[in-house]
């Protein structure tokens, strides 16, 4: 099952190359947020993250909502996690 998971923008890494860093459930990582660039995204804006790209961004009751839903799929969340946490766009 494929998942997209909130993270919270916690940094640029470079804006030219449309890289942030996000938080998702305390692991980080950098993703691209090409998909988003006429977002005008910030840090602290929350994004759905899948598969290294900022899907869309989301306010901050929605990114709660998300994350406690996909916590009680159990596995499926872990497995998502673990597969966020392995990968990370290279700079």
């Amino acid at each position: 099952m494929c998942l997209g998971i909130p993270g919270q923008v916690v940094d640029f890494v470079d804006a030219e190359a449309h890289l942030a860093k996000v938080d998702v459930n305390g692991v980080r990582r950098t993703i691209s947020v090409r998909l988003l660039a006429e977002d005008d995204l910030r840090v602290g804006d929350w994004v759905l993250v899948h598969v290294g790209f900022a899907m869309a961004k989301i306010d901050e009751r929605e990114a709660a909502l998300t994350l406690d839903q996909v916590q009680k799929m159990g596995e499926n969340y872990q497995q998502e996690i673990d597969a966020f946490n392995d990968s990370e766009i290279e700079v």
